[in-house]
């Protein structure tokens, strides 16, 4: 159900950026857990662009990283001084906790210096694995970052097939939320892993102003040059949906439910978080539909 269709580059401009990169070339190995991932892809070409010695885990790739497989993370981690954790499928499914606790205290072991987390916004699950982390990794430096929607699930994500239809079918009603543009997230990964002054830091980053899911449709229609409309189910009619992808059953009822349960308001609102961190705007949705436009990502 997923297709990665961009192909970002990162460009490092003006002071903020030299200053990364004069810490860059002090930074040791980084290990990128979901290496291949959406997230994990990006931080691993920032870091790569300064300079940062990479070490991508995922299940089938050079490095093997399995979330469900303890095995090889003490060698994933050997020798590396930082690390960013997203964990796959979501922070706050059953069993999350357990893996994060174990894998504070693999960093611990290890001598990893700094460890930034990928969660969810107002995810009271995810905030328990986030404890667990923080209770099992000792003297390792912590930071959690907390991410809104992704606006990039609607080019390279679950929704890209939806929009390619030209029905976004989705559990959101007429509830807003910030998008986030997938840059602006690995940028501010990037600043807490390889720049002092993040340590303890929670920061919860949303793109720069909030739109319901048909405005999204709207906009991503008018940029895709064909109609997407948006058409609001239920949470078990969603969960129907992502079984005919080929989700399994388990998995499928509990992404529906968490989208239902995200989305009711309460994350509607945004923040500051991106611009605190990178000194900039974060990028307006309208600014993404663009750039993924141009970039072929709705010519499926």
């Amino acid at each position: 159900m997923t297709k990665n269709t961009t192909n970002t580059t990162y460009t490092k401009k003006g002071a903020a950026d030299a200053t990364a990169q004069e810490g860059a070339r002090v930074m040791g190995t980084v290990l990128v857990t979901s290496g291949t991932g959406k997230t994990g892809r990006r931080v691993a070409e920032r870091l790569t662009a300064l300079g940062v010695p990479v070490r991508a885990g995922s299940r089938a790739g050079e490095v093997p990283f399995d979330w469900q497989d303890e095995s090889g993370w003490a060698a994933a981690l050997d020798g590396t001084e930082a690390a960013y954790v997203a964990y796959y499928p979501d922070l706050a499914v059953p069993g999350a906790a357990g893996a994060m606790a174990a894998f504070g205290r693999f960093a611990a072991a290890s001598g990893l210096r700094r460890v930034v987390l990928l969660s969810g916004r107002g995810e009271p699950q995810a905030a328990v694995a986030e404890e667990a982390l923080r209770g099992a990794c000792g003297e390792v430096e912590l930071t959690v970052v907390r991410s809104a929607f992704f606006a990039q699930n609607f080019s390279e994500g679950a929704l890209l097939d939806s929009v390619l239809g030209g029905e976004l079918v989705f559990p959101a009603g007429s509830t807003a939320e910030p998008f986030l543009d997938i840059d602006d997230l690995a940028d501010v990964v990037v600043a807490a892993l390889t720049e002092d002054g993040h340590a303890g830091a929670v920061y919860e980053l949303t793109g720069p102003r909030s739109l319901t899911f048909e405005e999204a449709a709207a906009e991503l229609g008018r940029a895709a040059g064909r109609p997407v409309r948006y058409v609001p189910v239920s949470g078990p009619a969603y969960a129907e949906v992502l079984e005919g992808f080929g989700v399994f059953g388990p998995e499928a009822g509990f992404l529906a439910e968490l989208f239902a349960t995200l989305l009711d308001g309460h994350n509607s609102a945004t923040t500051d978080d991106v611009k605190r961190v990178l000194g900039r705007e974060a990028k307006e949705f309208t600014a993404f539909t663009r750039e993924a436009a141009r970039d072929g990502a709705w010519h499926g």
